[in-house]
């Protein structure tokens, strides 16, 4: 059939039958027929044995630390549990015996007490330059505050700019914040904290208007009003989007405001490797790595700040149980690693979050999703032989169960030459329901991209399967952003609280957003109220190294780990 004919004959037979299934599905919708929704007790068995989080083999306990016990995939207790980098051990000049710290003296981790000189001094430090550590830095300049932003990347490498699908404001006549937090307490299965649920819907609105006056292009009616589309999990209208590129569109504006302020600078190519505290227990800066020194720069670059805050995002790049992730190429867990071995709780790491729609076929495409806002539009998931097995628009981890157990128990997924196995989101059906042209105007960004590559989204549909998306939980915080360490706040990805065991598309955004702002002015506030640091040092490290020296654990790691390093299976080696 025309259009397929960029599959291979082992694809092409099965988009056969859901071209040919097609115009019955439509007609069903149309009539306002639509696949039913699971019960509660379907959710919670087919997530049980369905769902990559809930294998036996996916978690282990923390055996030290401040969550000693808690449950964590394997992967990030791993890197959690390790020795302090090499480059640390070596700028603060270790002896030859204190290198043995490693192989289990602690008697060798007397010198990590001792004051560190700073290279550069700040009132607060921003600790990552994606969207939640930006408009932290935004926050505390309008504060008054001297800003300094480190990041690992570019400034703007970060998993905002990759979200398509929007973001969620309750904004509507229909709608509200109290009906947005009933969505995002069950959503998150009801752990989440309410308080910071709470101050995520209740800022939504106000935020939404920031952005407007900041000159963020939403998708609006020629009448000027806002475009709302339902996202997986809500009972309402309140997704806003930028297209299919609202992440990117978003770090646009924030990065182009953050350029307007004299009082932020931005260091690019230096990742944090450690926190500074004091004799107080306050973060009073960090020790920075720069990743492409030249003869004249140093390797290690330490900062002293009144405040800090770690925007540090997620952890997508660990590749869990080997799945492909959508993060981008620095996302290994920075921020909850430095927060960890600091002392500061970490909560709701048990479960993660797999997108339903990771692209699984053209290969060269796998890691990149397709947003739930295609579902929001009318596109179906199908299996083998063009049949819908899910509701498209349950939450994303009962999504995401549904395709596994369809491609495994049932035995109705699609393999591809490669081995990949996946299930058909028929996108085409967008068009047929909404007239033609709405997939071209409603995202651009993947029309665009296929088109250049020969697959005509109007026409074709896309083998998906579930992707590492997001990083659930994090550093626990207050509603202010502050953490049980003085001085130390945080906001984006790297916090847990707001989502519980699993997040609504569309409250990444809000969450960077809100708790971004109000992270920064209480660092501002901090700052202003506390002078510099005593004996600004990282002695905290002593008390982890001991455990780790009596847990004989992470003696061959060190972390954390800047860049993901990949061998030829296209995973980390």
């Amino acid at each position: 059939m025309e259009g397929l004919n960029h599959f291979p004959e082992a694809l092409r037979e099965s988009a056969r039958l859901v071209v040919k299934t097609r115009e019955s599905r439509l007609t069903a919708l149309r009539r306002g027929e639509s696949y039913p929704s699971l019960s509660l007790s379907d959710r919670r068995a087919w997530l049980e044995e369905f769902h990559p989080d809930y294998r036996a083999d996916s978690c282990r306990p923390l055996t030290l630390g401040p969550n000693q016990g808690d449950l964590v995939p394997c992967e990030l207790a791993d890197l959690l549990e390790s020795w302090p980098r090499h480059a640390v051990s070596r700028h603060f000049a270790l002896s030859r015996r204190s290198h043995s710290a490693a192989e289990g003296d602690p008697s060798a981790l007397a010198p990590f007490s001792k004051q560190v000189k700073a290279d550069l001094h700040t009132d607060v430090l921003v600790i990552g330059g994606g969207g939640a550590g930006t408009t932290a830095a935004i926050a505390a300049a309008e504060a008054g505050a001297k800003v300094l932003i480190v990041t690992k990347l570019r400034h703007g490498d970060s998993n905002t700019i990759m979200a398509e699908g929007g973001m969620q404001v309750a904004d509507q006549e229909a709608d509200s914040p109290v009906q947005h937090y009933l969505d995002t307490m069950g959503g998150g299965h009801f752990i989440n904290d309410p308080d910071l649920v709470e101050s995520l819907v209740s800022d939504g609105p106000r935020v939404l208007r920031w952005l407007e006056e900041l000159g963020m292009l939403f998708d609006k009616y020629p009448t000027g009003r806002m475009k709302v589309r339902h996202g997986g999990g809500t009972s309402r209208r309140r997704l806003h989007a930028s297209g299919d590129v609202t992440g990117l569109e978003l770090m646009r504006v924030l990065r182009d405001h953050a350029e307007s302020f004299a009082n932020i600078r931005v260091l690019p190519f230096h990742p944090a490797v450690e926190l500074l505290t004091d004799d107080n227990g306050r973060a009073v800066g960090a020790v920075l790595e720069h990743l492409v020194a030249g003869d004249r720069l140093p390797t290690i670059q330490v900062v002293h700040a009144r405040a800090v805050v770690l925007a540090t995002g997620g952890f997508g790049r660990l590749h869990f149980k080997k799945f492909p992730t959508s993060n981008h190429y620095g996302a290994l867990a920075d921020g909850l690693v430095l927060a960890y071995r600091a002392g500061v709780p970490l909560r709701d790491l048990r479960y993660c979050q797999y997108h339903p729609t990771g692209i699984v076929y053209p290969d060269r495409k796998i890691g990149l999703l397709l947003t739930e806002k295609f579902r929001g539009w009318g596109a179906q998931l199908l299996n083998y032989h063009g049949e819908e097995f899910v509701f498209g628009l349950e939450p994303r981890d009962v999504t995401s169960a549904a395709i596994i157990r369809e491609c495994t128990e049932m035995g109705n997924g699609i393999t591809t030459p490669s081995g990949r196995v996946g299930v058909w989101l028929d996108i085409p059906l967008i068009d047929l329901l909404h007239g033609r042209g709405t997939i071209e105007r409603e995202f651009p960004g993947r029309f665009r991209e296929f088109i250049g590559k020969g697959i005509d989204l109007r026409v074709a549909p896309v083998l998906t399967y579930p992707t590492l998306h997001y990083q659930n939980g994090g550093i626990a915080i207050q509603s202010d952003g502050g953490t049980d360490m003085p001085g130390l706040y945080a906001a984006g990805e790297v916090t847990g609280g707001v989502h519980g065991d699993n997040r609504l598309m569309g409250n990444a955004l809000l969450e960077i957003l809100v708790f971004g702002l109000r992270a920064g002015r209480s660092a501002a506030r901090f700052a202003q109220n506390n002078g510099e640091g005593s004996n600004p040092g990282v002695s905290h490290l002593e008390s982890f190294m001991e455990a780790l020296h009596e847990k004989a654990a992470g003696q061959h790691r060190t972390s954390p780990r800047l860049l993901p390093s990949y061998g030829k299976s296209g995973l980390p080696a």
